[in-house]
């Protein structure tokens, strides 16, 4: 990607945001003069992120965590005011989450879990790791602070420690010194994707 390519990129993704800040501001305004602001949960999502440049990318198609991640922001009657909660949470949490607020019993086909139990309790949560797939091409585990891709196809893994590189630059996977983590990781991948019932049968590197 040039540079000028990405900037024009950026400036139209900036633009779009700026017109739904705008949208969801009227929203906003609507529901206060209603009289029902402060009886009203409001959750604001998307389905997913975009590159815009990063890693020469600029679409959502990778499991980089300028595409994975989404914004997941809560409003609502004993929501806490300006916290960051850092705990990691998948997108479909948000149907338990409703379904809990308007007392609604969870059905049994629904793998996922409420958030509410982690705005009262960060440490009371039931993830130890993170899945991430993208059709038959690529897939993800994060566990803690290290994230492994996989690319089965050609059979490539990147291994990245995000806490001390968020922005996914230094791929670790060939360093002898992380060997262990990212043996670790291939396995906890392995599992997981017998767990979710995955169809991409998963070859060993």
């Amino acid at each position: 990607r040039t540079e000028y390519s990405v900037k024009v990129n950026r400036q139209e993704y900036y633009a779009i945001i700026s017109h739904m800040d705008e949208q969801i501001g009227r929203i906003l305004e609507g529901l206060k003069a209603s009289g029902l602001a402060e009886n009203t949960y409001i959750f604001y999502t998307a389905d997913h992120g975009l590159s815009v440049g990063h890693h020469g990318l600029m679409g959502k198609q990778n499991m980089y965590d300028h595409s994975v991640r989404v914004p997941f922001v809560v409003n609502g009657p004993g929501i806490t005011a300006n916290h960051r909660i850092t705990v990691p949470i998948y997108l479909q949490d948000l149907m338990p989450t409703t379904l809990q607020l308007a007392g609604v019993e969870k059905p049994d086909h629904v793998d996922f879990t409420s958030i509410m139990p982690l705005l009262e309790a960060e440490n009371a949560w039931p993830y130890k790791e993170i899945y991430g797939a993208y059709l038959n091409v690529q897939r993800s585990i994060t566990v803690g602070e290290h994230k492994l891709i996989y690319y089965p196809s050609i059979k490539k893994r990147r291994l990245f420690n995000l806490a001390k590189d968020p922005l996914e630059m230094h791929d670790l996977a060939d360093d002898k010194k992380h060997a262990e983590m990212l043996e670790q990781l291939t396995v906890r991948l392995a599992a997981m994707q017998e767990k979710m019932d995955d169809p991409l049968v998963r070859k060993k590197p």
